[in-house]
């Protein structure tokens, strides 16, 4: 039996979504639901999102929360885990109806250990024993993941990636995240630290642009949601004439959003930083398509310039895939798909569960 069959053996992986929606959440009632169930955690550096899910990713019950309220990541996880309950009870359930716990972090992590190690944005959380501590708390087995992993996942089980059989995936914001997924496994790493594709060398030069990391030359210097403004802001102290000018004149605060939105209005400078960003990206992808040769290449997280909805985020798409046309060998140029991720910010719950339930999966006699 395959690894894709032993992971998915009830007939297709996902209901057809598709592919081109921001958001997923397919829900379902207890009576309709198809056992077993899983919940996914989404834990991030402000919100926490938490997800009942079947296991043909149907959500049952779902909410969001800040993650950090009492300054103690031990309070806090507490806090969490009665939260995980109760939107398990809420459904309703008991905990004993429920698998699996599947939970996606900013790394890194040493997944062997089940540790959070050094989140950059959320230093309470260093050193924290995150699988072993949810997991009393909860009293439910735990599967961890790289918050980028979990997306991946999320893609691949219910999203953009349903009909493939390998991905890399790109989480755009404030930083760069990733997530590889081959047959139906996440590409973690010996040490944890695998798909951090945001951190790959795009920039060998001494005056590279730093990374948020604080080394020199990675992609997301250069691509990220800080990269854009710190272009930007460059552009604009060199003297450069742009209707940002204007509008932050007026009070506004220069964010992506700002830029996409006058570049979508045609300002030319605005206009040339998203693309200039599509070509830091691609260069990116270069790298990682001859490195892994997936089947797909998903663009998601905050940043998508308005996506497939608008004018400029079809541009930003069509520039990447014609700035890796240019630099890839022909026949992954080709044949490697390049889209938008489906499922937004659902992803990272929703793949966290789809995660569990593949360690459920791989725990049974095939």
């Amino acid at each position: 039996m395959t690894i894709l069959a032993a992971l998915f053996p009830f007939g297709p992986r996902a209901q057809s979504f598709p592919a081109t929606m921001s958001t997923v959440r397919q829900s379902v009632i207890r009576d309709q639901a198809h056992f077993p169930l899983f919940v996914g955690v989404d834990l991030g550096a402000t919100h926490t999102k938490i997800g009942v899910v079947d296991d043909l990713g149907r959500t049952l019950s779902y909410r969001t929360i800040p993650t950090a309220v009492n300054g103690s990541a031990g309070d806090d996880l507490k806090r969490i885990a009665e939260e995980v309950l109760d939107t398990i009870h809420g459904t309703p359930l008991q905990a004993s109806d429920v698998s699996r716990i599947g939970l996606g972090s900013p790394g890194p992590m040493d997944l062997h250990k089940g540790l959070l190690l050094t989140p950059v944005n959320m230093p309470l959380w260093h050193n924290f024993p995150l699988r072993e501590r949810l997991g009393q708390l909860c009293g439910l087995p735990v599967t961890i993941a790289n918050d980028g992993a979990a997306a991946a996942f999320g893609e691949f089980w219910l999203g953009s990636g349903r009909n493939v059989h390998s991905l890399v995936m790109l989480t755009l914001g404030t930083g760069i995240g990733g997530g590889i997924i081959v047959e139906g496994k996440s590409i973690d790493g010996f040490h944890g630290h695998g798909a951090e594709c945001g951190h790959i060398i795009v920039d060998y030069h001494d005056n590279a642009r730093r990374c948020g990391c604080g080394r020199p030359g990675h992609l997301e210097a250069y691509a990220s949601g800080t990269a854009i403004v710190k272009r930007t802001v460059e552009a604009l102290d060199s003297g450069m004439k742009t209707s940002l000018n204007a509008r932050m004149d007026h009070g506004a605060q220069l964010t992506p959003k700002l830029i996409a939105d006058e570049a979508e209005a045609g300002d030319p400078l605005c206009l040339e930083i998203v693309m200039d960003t599509a070509r830091y990206l691609a260069v990116g992808i270069v790298t990682l398509m001859h490195t892994i040769d997936p089947d797909a290449v998903l663009l998601g997280g905050g940043i998508d310039f308005g996506g497939r909805d608008s004018e400029l985020g079809r541009k930003f798409l069509v520039t990447v895939r014609q700035e890796v046309r240019r630099r890839a060998f022909p026949i992954p140029a080709e044949q490697t798909t390049i889209e938008y991720a489906a499922l937004g910010a659902d992803a990272g719950y929703l793949g966290a569960a789809g995660l569990a339930r593949a360690e459920l999966l791989r725990s049974k006699p095939v």
